[in-house]
C-alpha cells in the first residue's frame, strides 16, 4: 500500500483525463476495502491455503474472497490512473490465478470445516 500511495503522489497527472478519474474511482474504494478485508481476516491470512479458522464476519459475510476481488480493483485502478490501459491485459492471467487460488482454498476449507463451510459458501459470492 505504501508503494501505491507513493505512485499516486509522485505520478499526479498534469492533465486529468477520464481514465485517470475512473482509475482513482476504482483504486481508492478498492484499497480501503482491501485493507478492511485484510484486517477482518486477521491471523487467518496466509500465502498458502490453510484452514486455521472460518472467517464469516464483516465483508466475509457476503464475499468469500474479498482480498482477491479488491486487489483486482486496486490493480485495475492503478493501471488506469497511471494511464497505461494496455497493461489491463496483464489482469487476465492475474484473474485466472486468483480464481484457481480461491478454488484451492475452498477445497482446504471444505475438508477442514465440512458442512459449516458448505453452508457459508451457499450464502456468499466468490
Amino acid at each position: 500500500m505504501v508503494a501505491i500511495v507513493a505512485l499516486l503522489v509522485t505520478q499526479v497527472p498534469a492533465i486529468w483525463r477520464p481514465t485517470h478519474i475512473f482509475g482513482l474511482a476504482l483504486l481508492m474504494p478498492g484499497a480501503i476495502l482491501l485493507v478492511i478485508a485484510r484486517i477482518q481476516l486477521g491471523n487467518s491470512f496466509s500465502l498458502t491455503p490453510q484452514a486455521t479458522s472460518l472467517v464469516t464476519h464483516g465483508l466475509y459475510s457476503r464475499i468469500r474472497n474479498p482480498v482477491y476481488i479488491f486487489s483486482f480493483f486496486v490493480l485495475a485502478g492503478l493501471i488506469l490512473y497511471l494511464d497505461r490501459p494496455w497493461f489491463l491485459a496483464a489482469l487476465l492471467p492475474i484473474l485466472v490465478l486468483q480464481v484457481l487460488r480461491a478454488r484451492r482454498e475452498a477445497v482446504v476449507l471444505e475438508q477442514r470445516f465440512g458442512d459449516a463451510y458448505r453452508q457459508y459458501r451457499a450464502h456468499t459470492w466468490f
